[in-house]
This record gives structure tokens, sequence and C-alpha cells, in this order.
């Protein structure tokens, strides 16, 4: 059977990199890492009651078996649009005008729409569970998010770089 995991999909470190991450801070194993940082008092020593672990070809077979139980049955939730009338108001102001499901700006791609929409609801749930008047998410993708943190790399030097006016960043070739 053929059994791939697709790890080249996910991101992390590689074994390469986790090694050097692991040598540079001065543990051999991830293990040691977790001795040093979590008290043990609050580890826990039991292994858990979950199932072993299977790779995403495994589970794609045991997910689609157990979705092949499912039953079909009649639905009465909106069959679509057909044969509804559609007020001349909302077809000249809504479905006439492309500034409803066009880009934002010309110059931004269609996905960066769906991107606003996610952080519009994430500063709005943000602003629910902390009952503050407003949040920030301001990292629109991940060439944002990059600039926006070599930005904070870069002003939170220290004061022995700021003296010589260190102005180096190094970025890994992946």
């Amino acid at each position: 059977m053929f059994k791939e995991n697709f790890s080249r999909r996910h991101i992390g470190p590689n074994p390469n990199e986790l090694n050097v991450i692991l040598k540079t801070i001065g543990v051999e194993s991830i293990e040691e890492l977790l001795n040093q940082t979590i008290p043990d008092k609050i580890r826990l020593i039991k292994d858990l009651n979950i199932p072993e672990g299977m790779s995403e070809m495994e589970f794609l077979k045991e997910i689609k078996k157990l979705s092949s139980l499912n039953k079909d049955f009649k639905t009465y939730i909106g069959l679509g649009y057909h044969d509804t009338f559609t007020p001349s108001v909302i077809q000249r102001n809504i479905l006439e005008n492309p500034g409803w499901y066009t880009a934002y700006t010309p110059y931004q791609p269609e996905i960066a729409q769906g991107r606003l929409e996610a952080l519009l609801n994430f500063q709005t749930m943000i602003c629910d569970l902390t009952k503050m008047e407003i949040a920030n998410a301001s990292l629109l993708d991940e060439g944002t998010a990059a600039a926006e943190a070599m930005i904070m790399m870069f002003n939170n030097r220290s004061k022995k770089q700021k003296s010589v006016d260190e102005k180096k960043f190094f970025v890994d070739s992946n």
C-alpha cells in the first residue's frame, strides 16, 4: 500500500534544521528541552488514551469508509435561487455593482478579500472574548508578516547593535 505521509506540505523544520535548533539552544533532544522547560508537577506521565497514529492516506481511507455510512435525506433548505424574484433595488445596487464581488482595489488579488474577511472575523472574536472595543490583526499575508517581523527585529536590536548601526538580517534559503 502507498504510504505517503504528505510531510512536505506542512510547515516546520526538517530533521537537519531541528538538529541545528537543538544544538543552538544547548539540548540534545526535544524531550530534554521539555524536561527543562515544563515543571514535573504539571507534566502528564502516563500515555494518552488515543489510538495509534496513521498516515494521511490511511486516514483518508478510514474517513471515506466512515462517510459512506451517511444517509442522504431530502432537504428543504433553500434549493437555490432559481424561480425567485430579485427586487430591482438589489439587482441595481448589488448584482450590477462590481465593487461587491471584485477585488478591494485593482491592485489586490481576490484572495486578499478572503484574508480581509478572516481578519475582520478574528478581530471581532477577540473583541467579544476580551470585551475590548478594538483589536488589531495587521498581518495580511505571509509577505507582510515577514516584513513586519523583520521590522520588529530591527527595532528590538540591542544597544550595542544600535551603537554600531548594525543592519544585517540572515534569511534561510528555503
